[in-house]
């Protein structure tokens, strides 16, 4: 019967690819949801993450989700930063559209933003990093947004 060691190679290619495409995915998201869709100033996201691999580099992003309705092209963000060796605090304003439709990906009426943080990928020191994102927009609180967080993508 010849059919078996075909069956037994089909098989075991089968298993090699399902084991090579099972690779860690070097990535740190979270977010946290407003309540009744509402970001106030007042609540701040929290968001902290170890960094052990001092060899490669990082690209951050703020994540963003709100709704259609969003009344705003952009959105101010005070973001302190807690490294291992230090604190700073930076002011960002984030363009979330253009003058004809958002820049992020929509879905239905949820449009989801990756805006980097950081321009060029950077090296991190080893130790606990926490970002903390707080609004600054005049509009207070800031209706329609459903979602802040931190997206943190190890560059292969």
């Amino acid at each position: 019967m010849k059919v078996k060691p075909f069956l037994i190679f089909n098989f075991s290619l089968f298993i090699v690819i399902i084991f090579s495409s099972c690779g860690s995915i070097d990535v740190y998201e979270k977010t946290k949801a407003f309540h009744q869709q509402e970001w106030s100033s007042k609540d701040t996201a929290t968001f902290s993450f170890d960094i052990n691999d001092t060899a490669s580099r990082y690209k951050i992003y703020m994540v963003l989700r709100h709704g259609d309705a969003y009344r705003k092209k952009n959105i101010w963000v005070d973001i302190t930063v807690h490294a291992p060796d230090s604190t700073y605090k930076i002011k960002r304003e984030f363009n979330l559209a253009d003058n004809t439709h958002w820049l992020g990906t929509a879905m239905d009426d949820i449009v989801e933003h990756r805006i980097s943080i950081n321009a060029q990928p950077v090296a991190l020191k080893k130790g606990k990093y926490s970002f903390v994102l707080q609004q600054a927009m005049r509009e207070d609180p800031l209706e329609h947004v459903l979602n802040a967080g931190i997206r943190v993508e190890k560059m292969k």
